[in-house]
């Protein structure tokens, strides 16, 4: 059975989002995956990278204050990341999570006297990010894809070697249809009942 963790951050109760991350729970459940869901704005996460998370960087552990955060990526097979691009990456909240909770000794570890990071969390052979974009594909591509490039290499290099990523993102979101938005919708429930 499929252990998914949706981690999901979006400030809007009603926006599309709010929608497509409704979709991903539904294809989860239809797919008999087991869920844990983290709604980073209801549960009021502090994106804060403090002076003492710098400090405390290279020194193996968690803040006691995310344990449950960590426990819950370490438990998952499956990390869906659920959220708005801005400015061409993921919104602060979404951001901070990722800078204080994939930290040495949940994602990775440095030995002593190494110079790479070893990666951690082994557990997870498959990344999905569903995302929504302002603008075309063809931009995004112009400017880089920073977002993509966080979810599909950066995280991934922390995961199982051989992990797999799921893009699904809904590109020019701002001009979009009515029709455009309800056939992404019913993308990404097929998308995520086919990995459940």
């Amino acid at each position: 059975m499929t252990r998914a963790l949706v981690v999901y951050c979006h400030p809007v109760e009603e926006s599309f989002v709010a929608a497509a991350c409704d979709r991903v729970l539904a294809g989860l459940s239809a797919g008999g995956a087991e869920v844990r869901f983290t709604d980073l704005h209801a549960a009021g996460f502090d994106p804060g990278f403090t002076a003492r998370d710098h400090a405390n960087h290279l020194v193996a552990g968690t803040d006691p204050s995310l344990e449950s955060y960590a426990e819950d990526l370490q438990w998952c097979d499956t990390l869906v990341v659920v959220y708005p691009t801005w400015w061409s990456g993921q919104p602060a909240m979404l951001k901070g999570w990722i800078d204080r909770v994939w930290v040495n000794g949940v994602a990775w570890t440095l030995p002593e006297g190494a110079n790479r990071l070893k990666p951690g969390l082994h557990n997870i052979r498959r990344l999905v990010a569903v995302t929504t974009h302002g603008s075309a594909k063809w931009t995004n591509m112009l400017e880089g894809e920073a977002g993509k490039r966080t979810i599909t290499r950066s995280l991934r290099t922390m995961c199982h070697p051989r992990s797999r990523t799921t893009w699904l993102a809904m590109y020019g979101i701002d001009t979009s249809t009515a029709a455009q938005r309800a056939a992404f919708l019913d993308r990404v429930e097929r998308g995520l009942t086919r990995i459940a």
